[in-house]
């Protein structure tokens, strides 16, 4: 048998042996201190609620507290940046929604954080469909009766969102678009007066998350759901998609970190998150949240979504005349 001398070994043998011995140790090593995760949220929020939960699962595995740091404000630009320019070590990481890392791309001329590029993909953590409900004096008792009664009064019914440029709002000029109807969208400065004033009646119905929702469906009516398929809890609802095919839109939650975050840490926390987002407490917890998780997934799955998401709402944004203008 030939053995190479040591020294006559090419130098990126040695360089793939030594990070082969190291990398294992080093990423095993972490955390050697808390953790901090970003939203975009405010306290109490969806997006806060999860992301205390999983926080307090995470501890049990890293030994170490995960700090939730809330960033609320400016249509989620400013917790997008803050988690985007901040160092990638692996101790900060972004709780993300559809609105910070795809939305955003197609509503605003330019963006201080790039929703493509500033972010490595760690793990999805939720769906979240959206839901179009009616308030209990609409005379519509299903999706047939709500289109019939809106283009039997055009223009006089009234979708409470959250602005043009919001999820909500998209998902309600592209659901008017496509059933042929014309309703005014109007916008809310947040989730809770848009859902109190379409209980009260001063809005018709409501286009908003069935998380945001979950609490409200015994005083609003569920007319449909935006995702590709019926939601579990909502049986009886039926899916946009079943009526006009191809309407498939949902919002998600989700973990990235700063680009060039090492990619060993960020594997381990992809498996200690598909390791909690399995366990039957935390999936019955997401359900009762409007949320519904099939896992992490890997980072490569979730980088993959996230093109197609970019791709699904580029052409939304198109075709509903959404011009990014601020």
């Amino acid at each position: 048998m030939n053995i190479i001398p040591f020294p006559a070994r090419p130098a990126a043998f040695l360089l793939s042996s030594l990070l082969a011995a190291v990398t294992p140790a080093w990423s095993q090593a972490w955390p050697v201190k808390p953790v901090r995760l970003v939203l975009s949220q405010p306290p109490a929020s969806s997006p806060d609620i999860v992301a205390r939960l999983l926080g307090e699962r995470l501890v049990k595995s890293w030994g170490h507290s995960v700090v939730v740091e809330n960033k609320p404000g400016g249509q989620n630009v400013i917790g997008a940046q803050r988690a985007a320019t901040a160092a990638p070590d692996g101790y900060t990481y972004y709780y993300a929604t559809t609105a910070a890392l795809v939305i955003n791309a197609y509503t605003f001329k330019s963006l201080p954080y790039d929703p493509r590029t500033d972010f490595a993909p760690v793990g999805m953590i939720a769906h979240s469909p959206f839901v179009i409900a009616v308030n209990a004096e609409v005379p519509a008792k299903n999706l047939k009766e709500l289109i019939a009664h809106a283009r039997a009064n055009p223009g006089k019914l009234s979708m409470a969102t959250e602005g043009n440029r919001t999820f909500s709002g998209l998902m309600a000029d592209m659901f008017a678009k496509t059933a042929g109807l014309n309703m005014v969208n109007v916008p809310y400065a947040g989730v809770s007066p848009a859902i109190l004033d379409t209980i009260a009646g001063r809005t018709h119905l409501i286009v908003q998350s069935s998380a945001a929702l979950s609490a409200h469906l015994k005083s609003i009516r569920p007319i449909a759901v935006t995702s590709a398929r019926r939601v579990p809890g909502l049986d009886d609802i039926p899916a946009l998609n079943e009526t006009f095919p191809g309407f498939q839109y949902v919002g998600w939650h989700a973990v990235v970190a700063p680009k060039n975050t090492p990619a060993p840490i960020i594997q381990r926390v992809n498996k200690d998150m598909d390791n909690v987002l399995k366990e039957p407490e935390i999936v019955k917890r997401l359900a009762e949240l409007g949320l519904f998780s099939d896992g992490a997934g890997t980072p490569g799955q979730f980088g993959e979504f996230l093109r197609a998401e970019h791709a699904r709402w580029s052409r939304l944004a198109r075709e509903v005349g959404v011009a990014a203008d601020f």
